[in-house]
């Protein structure tokens, strides 16, 4: 598993910070049918009980937030990943359909209210990853988006570079249909979905549709940097 490390800055603003990290040998396939239903189904859930202000204020959501604006950024232009989604659900948008195992990252995050990046881990250059805050003349190039500004973004860094913040991953790391290998950080910035119902679902999703082989799962706190063994 991949060490998880937090930098002074992001233990001032987000103090509160807890990340579960899953590490996961399992398969990219297209997605089925029955995952999209899933997905369909929470769509429609989140469409019929929020509306479009609300959306920020979910626990999740609003915390990450928070945290954007104590790093000097402006959420509203540079939004959570969990927030885009739903306000494309309420906006009457949808989803897009992608692979398997980035359609249950998005699911887990709609549901969960938190941000969740997902990465391809034999893409990811050394044994640990932290997380700091973006600055100005880091190069990123955000999947689908292109060159990203993401000063004060919190982004987790390998030893090349960033490879992902909770608005967008980056190109170098991202999941393809080849990926064998899953790193997945869920970013609980502030309570709202049950820790380990989270981590269940997610588990019972890459069991169903991405031939998941083993797991590992760990909780690690921000404050003090602590892991903790979920699975």
């Amino acid at each position: 598993m991949i060490q998880i490390l937090f930098s002074d800055r992001i233990r001032q603003v987000a103090p509160d910070l807890q990340v579960i990290a899953i590490s996961a040998r399992c398969s990219n396939p297209a997605t089925p049918d029955t995952l999209w239903d899933e997905i369909t189904e929470e769509c429609n859930r989140i469409a019929s009980k929020y509306k479009i202000e609300e959306i920020k204020l979910r626990p999740g959501i609003a915390a990450t937030r928070a945290a954007y604006k104590a790093l000097g950024k402006e959420p509203n232009r540079y939004r959570p990943s969990s927030e885009a989604m739903c306000r494309r659900i309420v906006n009457g948008k949808g989803l897009y359909r992608m692979t398997a195992l980035i359609d249950i990252i998005n699911l887990v995050s709609i549901r969960s209210g938190y941000s969740i990046g997902g990465f391809d881990a034999d893409r990811i250059v050394g044994d640990s990853l932290t997380l700091d805050a973006g600055n100005h003349d880091d190069v990123f190039c955000g999947i689908g988006r292109g060159p990203l500004n993401i000063e004060g973004l919190p982004v987790y860094r390998d030893e090349i570079g960033g490879i992902g913040t909770p608005t967008s991953d980056e190109e170098r790391t991202k999941l393809t249909p080849d990926t064998t290998n899953l790193l997945m950080l869920i970013n609980i910035y502030g309570k709202e979905a049950e820790i380990d119902a989270t981590l269940d679902l997610t588990i019972s999703l890459l069991e169903k549709y991405a031939a998941l082989e083993s797991v590992e799962a760990y909780l690690v706190n921000a404050s003090d940097g602590q892991r903790s063994k979920l699975r």
